[in-house]
């Protein structure tokens, strides 16, 4: 879990747990009690309640009457309204902060990107889920839309869910790509960072369901083996 002892307000706790889920660390069907969550972050249980109750808000976690808390399972349906979703809003976030963004937004997206790359050279990749998160925040905050920015945020985490444990497998191409992002959006160039943004969602989107349907296919393959 995320080493958090001591230093967390309700809202970082929330996020620290949701980074977790996202990463893996607590997986689909997991239960979450307010006692082992309070010890894992260094927290009371006030905290832990109030963050469970987010989580579940969100979506990223679920509560059974009589049973408790539970880590939630993106469906195949939910995981594609969310990527459409995506690629229907983020190419019009980027359109925005190509003629909207201030020297300062550009700036923090450069250097999540360099801090993205790092990762990946180093091979700390459970640090990616969190900057392709934030990249795309600030991303959003660049378009001036508050609607826009509060949407893309909410999402983002459910994305970096969808995609999580594909990251590693795509993760150079994804940070190259970030990088076109800044130099379109350096640029002013707004058709091109409208394009390039939705070339980088449909790769990722490519690369998920080629994921899904491995998997899908794995699971068949073991049932008739078990079968046999």
């Amino acid at each position: 879990m995320t080493s958090t002892a001591g230093r967390l307000t309700p809202q970082q706790l929330c996020r620290a747990i949701r980074d977790d889920i996202i990463r893996g660390a607590f997986t689909p069907g997991q239960r979450l009690t307010e006692e082992a969550l309070a010890e894992s972050y260094g927290v009371s249980r006030v905290p832990v309640r109030e963050a469970l109750r987010t989580l579940e808000a969100e979506g990223f976690a679920s509560s059974r009457p009589y049973a408790g808390v539970f880590v939630a399972a993106l469906t195949e349906d939910e995981a594609a309204d969310l990527l459409e979703i995506r690629a229907r809003l983020e190419p019009l976030c980027a359109s925005r902060a190509a003629q909207r963004r201030t020297p300062e937004q550009l700036g923090r997206l450069k250097e999540l990107t360099a801090l993205g790359q790092d990762a990946v050279r180093a091979g700390r990749l459970d640090e990616l889920a969190r900057l392709n998160s934030r990249f795309h925040e600030v991303l959003a905050e660049a378009s001036g839309s508050t609607m826009l920015a509060q949407l893309i945020t909410q999402l983002s985490w459910k994305i970096a869910w969808v995609y999580s444990v594909e990251l590693p497998r795509r993760a150079g191409d994804s940070w190259r790509e970030h990088e076109e992002i800044c130099a379109a959006l350096e640029a002013g160039d707004p058709d091109r960072a409208a394009a390039v943004v939705a070339a980088h969602i449909a790769h990722a989107d490519t690369a998920y369901r080629f994921r899904s349907r491995s998997e899908s296919a794995a699971r068949q393959d073991g049932s008739r083996s078990r079968a046999s």
